[in-house]
């Protein structure tokens, strides 16, 4: 009988560990917003695409069926929350599937059909269909699902960003021709990359969005896609990856014509599962290397770079459909408490990467910046790295945009402060006096080109040639007392100057 027992209460533990997730236990402290969510489909008319069930060869327009969550200050008492079954409903929509009675959900796509799963899908979410905007602008995120995912398959995190004043727009992972992704990986990469810009452009429609606050958030396979996209989006401003596979096939990006490492110029962080252990290598046949080698982030030179590794967490569980419903893989799956704790610790990550860097928090830059065991994580969970970008020679091109910023005031003041940081800069003689010039023919710069050319000869004051160039410019602007003065000390310097004589005899008749 006692043996019995000690059997029965080594099942019940069993079940603990591998069958106890819900959205309650991941516990994210969500924000001062209440969550508002939306779901619609528009298309892409620039591209055409094959409802492959249909069975036919009709064409339509690219259709983008879209998951929006935000804030909202609206009062929810009257509003029922979702429910993790309405998410599972857009998942059948998004496979095409959507005529598919909720019953069979379970038994369709991918997850078991167990008694935990249909509990899952009675569990409550934060958010609430429908609500009206919150005033003010927000800042924006897109996300990309991995290989063929929905839209909605990481919604826990992203109702935690909405409630903490950011609008998220996703849309689902599609092949360029239909729902199926063929073995042209490139090909599907752009494809992915194009519908992240077109989520960029719809979700800079919404007036509550500051379209000059983009980022973008990726698990798996929609991480390369995004980098893809960053490298030619500049108003996208940071990358998020959730174990994103940029990591495990950086190959693919290379083989992109508009990808090179050096273009990655924003703040990156990327989360990474768990070391694979030896025995899942050999029996799934994975390279070793994926345990180490990470090439992007090694190129990643003019931009912060943070790189995570979560020790409880494999691939699946960077998603909360994989937290909730993904059958545990016994030879290396962490406890079902260890894993919530560390997704939970994924989306904090996320929300200060993003705090740091769209809203310029310097709480949560220090967050980032701090080792784990800083943030009060327990030790052995997360380990981390990080680096700052590699600093170029300060240039003549790097002065001048600083100068123009405060439209060629104060430029000795300027020079003076890049000199003491970096040391060996110099102002080329001739790059300010063309600069000068330039701006003093422009009419639209005309009065900033005369203390260009007077910091030039500052800098170099026995050149008769700056002062000669000077002395046009006061004539250009009709000051003829101030080019006398500079046309003679252009002589004093050069007493062959024939141009500064002939023009003193014009000027003096």
């Amino acid at each position: 009988m006692v043996f019995r027992v000690i059997i029965l209460l080594i099942l019940l533990q069993a079940d603990f560990l591998f069958g106890q997730t819900s959205l309650e236990q991941i516990d994210l402290a969500n924000g001062k917003f209440k969550v508002g969510f939306l779901h619609y489909t528009i298309s892409d008319s620039t591209r055409t695409y094959s409802r492959i069930y249909d069975y036919s060869n009709a064409k339509i327009t690219r259709p983008i069926p879209i998951s929006l969550w935000y804030p909202s200050n609206q009062n929810d008492d009257e509003v029922i929350p979702l429910k993790v079954l309405d998410y599972l409903r857009i998942l059948k929509e998004e496979e095409e599937w959507e005529h598919l009675p909720d019953e069979h959900i379970l038994n369709w796509f991918y997850y078991a059909n167990s008694p935990a799963n249909q509990k899952h899908l009675k569990e409550e979410t934060t958010a609430y269909p429908k609500l009206e905007f919150a005033q003010g602008q927000f800042p924006a995120v897109v996300y990309s699902p991995s290989l063929m995912a929905s839209s909605i398959e990481n919604f826990a995190v992203c109702e935690y960003l909405a409630s903490h004043g950011y609008i998220v727009i996703s849309s689902p992972s599609r092949g360029t021709e239909n729902r199926w992704f063929t073995n042209n990986g490139a090909m599907e990469m752009e494809t992915q990359a194009r519908d992240v810009e077109f989520l960029i452009k719809q979700v800079g429609k919404f007036p509550n969005a500051d379209s000059d606050k983009t980022a973008v958030m990726g698990f798996s396979l929609g991480g390369p896609a995004n980098i893809l996209a960053q490298t030619r989006n500049k108003n996208i401003r940071a990358v998020a990856s959730l174990d994103g596979t940029e990591r495990y096939n950086y190959a693919l990006l290379k083989k992109s014509p508009f990808f090179a490492a050096h273009k990655v110029g924003v703040p990156y962080i990327h989360m990474a599962q768990k070391i694979i252990p030896n025995e899942v290598l050999k029996e799934d046949n994975i390279d070793p290397e994926l345990n180490t080698k990470f090439e992007l982030y090694d190129s990643i030179t003019k931009s912060r770079a943070y790189r995570l590794r979560f020790h409880n967490l494999t691939h699946s569980y960077f998603s909360t459909l994989g937290v909730l419903f993904q059958d545990r893989d016994k030879r290396q799956d962490k406890s079902d408490a260890e894993i919530m704790v560390s997704y939970k610790w994924v989306s904090v990550y996320v929300l200060n990467f993003l705090n740091a860097f769209l809203k310029d928090d310097d709480t949560a830059l220090a967050f980032i910046e701090n080792q784990p065991s800083d943030n009060g994580i327990k030790e052995g969970l997360i380990s981390y790295t990080s680096k700052q970008p590699t600093r170029d020679e300060f240039s003549f091109q790097d002065f001048n945009d600083l100068a123009s910023k405060q439209h060629y005031k104060n430029l000795m003041e300027l020079y003076l402060s890049v000199k003491k940081k970096n040391p060996s800069f110099q102002l080329p003689e001739s790059n300010l006096n063309t600069l000068g010039l330039q701006l003093v023919i422009n009419p639209e710069t005309t009065e900033q080109g005369i203390p260009v050319l007077l910091l030039a000869t500052e800098l170099y004051p026995n050149s008769a040639n700056l002062f000669d160039s000077l002395a046009e410019a006061y004539l250009f602007l009709g000051n003829t007392e101030k080019a006398i003065e500079n046309f003679e000390k252009s002589l004093e310097l050069n007493a062959q100057n024939q141009n500064a004589i002939q023009r003193l005899k014009q000027l003096k008749g």
